[in-house]
């Protein structure tokens, strides 16, 4: 990791350690923009075709239903879920919102109430391993906002199935279909709809570029979908003084680095760590984990930041906004005024980045490249959207109907305006 001294950069040097390395979408939209077609023109067979093309997989089915799969897993496998199902489920049931009443004058009664988003796609990705923790972070707050068609879509292996542990998941969130297919065939399926895969109103879940490109294109298209937030390489920003333990800074910053060699990792250094003992942890435990190409390339593409002060940490975190931010110092908690920008915030020397990934309860699915200045994780209004409602008796449209009346005379909207006056005369 490259070391700099905050004191010395100048500000066109802050911005570039600012800045994600550029996506070059042009290219991908080219790719994934067929892909697309296809689905649209021949559905399920679209589907089927890049599925044995990209995965290696014939499909007699591009669908199948968790309800009628029996699932035998390992008991501490199943322990293991039922923990994370439980904390996600009662972190995500207490962010139900009671509908809001408000008398904005006499007469006048205005409410804001949820409703849920009817038909939502999942995505799953798949790949080099299975992520049932993903599952539950977009099953369990769908289930509790009451969308009533749920499609999850994630890769099939090579024999054509799903692994248990998802199935399981699926189930007990009460998830309708699972699409067998990954990448921007899935992303399509969902949001067109094909001949055994119901049309979805949003889609939600990461993915890699393609996926990425997928839900940009359709969200801008006659589909009409929306989508989770844009998404980039996943993130960690850690900031560590001289009381945070070397070894658990170093198991932090590799685990977001091995999620792929373009994993952004950045630690924010005050004076008093010890940097030595970070870089002798860092080739240790790099050197035992399996991923260690991959996390090795992230780390040469990342960087330290020594800062003097505490304020000037906050000030760089909020200006990157990183998806995961580890404040590793004392009295962390003391601290959270100052955190801005951020996906999901760890405070503290016992809370690793890991807890939120699985099963503390906050939702893992967070917004990547510098989005969380403007964007939220998911979370259960994700899942919802609002109605305003308004209710008028005599004595409110009394109050209210002369304002009413002058605006649209100003908007010059005589229709609008009269649609208040006829109603007052009547009340003469």
């Amino acid at each position: 990791m490259k070391t700099y001294q905050y004191s010395n950069l100048s500000p066109e040097e802050i911005r570039k350690l600012l800045k994600r390395p550029k996506i070059d979408f042009t290219s991908i939209f080219k790719t994934v923009q067929p892909i697309i077609d296809a689905v649209e023109h021949d559905g399920d067979e679209a589907v089927k075709k890049y599925t044995n093309q990209f995965d290696g997989v014939q499909l007699d089915s591009v669908v199948l239903r968790p309800q009628d799969i029996e699932t035998d897993l390992d008991p501490e496998v199943r322990k293991a879920i039922d923990t994370a199902f439980d904390n996600i489920f009662r972190f995500h049931k207490a962010q139900l919102y009671e509908p809001v009443e408000v008398e904005t004058m006499p007469g006048v009664r205005c409410l804001k109430v949820s409703r849920p988003i009817e038909r939502v796609g999942l995505y799953v990705p798949g790949g080099t391993a299975i992520l049932p923790s993903t599952a539950m972070m977009l099953a369990i707050p769908a289930m509790i906002a009451g969308c009533t068609t749920k499609v999850l879509a994630t890769p099939p292996r090579k024999d054509g199935s799903v692994a248990p542990e998802i199935i399981y998941i699926a189930k007990k969130a009460g998830v309708d279909t699972i699409l067998l297919a990954g990448g921007a065939q899935a992303v399509a399926a969902m949001a067109l709809g094909t001949e055994s895969v119901p049309k979805v109103d949003k889609i939600f879940g990461p993915g890699n570029q393609y996926v990425t490109a997928a839900k940009m294109i359709l969200q801008n298209s006659e589909a009409q979908i929306s989508i989770d937030m844009p998404a980039g390489p996943s993130e960690v920003l850690v900031i560590a003084d001289k009381q945070a333990k070397p070894s658990y800074v170093a198991a932090d910053l590799l685990s977001q680095a091995e999620h792929g060699k373009d994993s952004q990792v950045v630690l924010v250094a005050l004076n008093g760590f010890d940097l030595d003992s970070l870089k002798a942890e860092l080739k240790t435990q790099l050197a035992e984990l399996p991923r260690k190409e991959m996390a090795g390339k992230a780390l040469e593409n990342s960087y330290t930041v020594i800062v003097d002060s505490i304020e000037r940490a906050f000030s760089f975190s909020n200006q990157y906004a990183p998806e995961h931010l580890i404040v590793n110092i004392e009295q962390a908690e003391s601290y959270t005024d100052k955190i801005m920008n951020a996906g999901s915030v760890f405070l503290g020397q016992l809370t690793p980045e890991s807890v939120g990934d699985y099963a503390s309860g906050t939702n893992h699915t967070l917004p990547t490249y510098g989005y969380a200045r403007m964007y939220s994780g998911v979370n259960l209004a994700a899942f919802q959207k609002s109605v305003t409602m308004q209710s008028l008796n005599k004595e409110g449209l009394r109050n209210i109907g002369p304002a009413v009346e002058k605006l649209a005379e100003l908007e010059e909207l005589q229709a609008h305006k009269n649609a208040v006056t006829l109603r007052l005369n009547d009340l003469e």
